[in-house]
């Protein structure tokens, strides 16, 4: 492994780890910005496509709307296996435990989701970002 195969590995890391943290926050002005200007976003529950989003201000929109009335959120990232293809494409396979907390009826409503990412990544003017996420809720304790 050489010296730019690591540097890359890292900022890849940092990427998927910024995500979180800028969700964690609701910090979604920052957290676009780690997305490709034409960025696809799909969201996979049970094998099923249920949102399709293409672009950062569908995105961005559909983050704030799922996130944005929690009353807390909190990602856990776990492992990572990045496969880089050339000095600006590489394939990832991220794992993130969910915690959020939501209100309804002035009650607490705690939720679980374990979470695998498979992303498509574009470096562009010498920065990493997103170009490709499927986000598949692997579980949820939702009922």
């Amino acid at each position: 492994m050489n010296i730019q195969e690591i540097s890359d590995r890292l900022e890849l890391k940092t990427l998927v780890d910024n995500f979180s943290n800028y969700a964690d926050t609701k910090d979604f002005d920052d957290q676009i910005l780690l997305f490709t200007e034409d960025a696809v976003v799909n969201t996979i529950i049970d094998g099923k496509t249920v949102t399709h989003l293409e672009g950062r201000p569908e995105i961005q929109t559909a983050f704030e709307e799922a996130t944005g009335a929690s009353k807390s959120v909190f990602h856990m990232n776990g492992q990572q296996t990045v496969k880089l293809i050339d000095e600006t494409h590489a394939k990832g396979i991220n794992y993130t435990l969910v915690n959020e907390i939501t209100e309804r009826d002035g009650k607490e409503l705690p939720m679980q989701a374990g979470a695998r990412y498979d992303d498509t990544y574009l470096k562009v003017a010498g920065v990493w970002q997103i170009d490709k996420r499927n986000t598949n809720f692997v579980w949820s304790n939702i009922k």
